[in-house]
């Protein structure tokens, strides 16, 4: 079932890279932008609670889509950009094992702990 969810996300990742081709930018701009959401671990220099909550609320997917669809509505490029930056991060972190965070620990995620046991 793990890779299942893997490849599911591997194919929201690249329907990310197939929307952003679409949009007047040159192509490096997506991956020099692609881990600036991870700067919402900034938070957990507060404490956890507080990391857990910044990070989660920039790598929930309903975030990306929201600011997706906002720029198609508003017919503004970089907006669109903007959510399909969150959205293609998130798919690629839940590839690579990092879900959404419990408050205890950076480690502990909806995915399971990060790390060897």
């Amino acid at each position: 079932m793990k890779n299942l969810l893997k490849l599911e996300e591997l194919f929201m990742f690249a329907l990310t890279i197939f929307l952003f081709s679409k949009l007047d930018f040159a192509w490096w701009w997506y991956p020099v932008l692609l881990l600036t959401p991870d700067i919402s671990m900034i938070g957990y220099l507060v404490s956890p609670q507080i990391g857990a909550g910044t990070y989660n609320f920039i790598h929930h997917k309903a975030l990306g889509i929201s600011i997706f669809v906002l720029g198609i509505i508003l017919a503004n490029q970089p907006i669109q950009f903007t959510g399909l930056i969150l959205f293609g991060h998130s798919s690629m972190d839940r590839i690579l094992g990092y879900g959404l965070k419990h408050s205890d620990s950076f480690q502990h995620t909806h995915l399971g702990m990060i790390g060897k046991a």
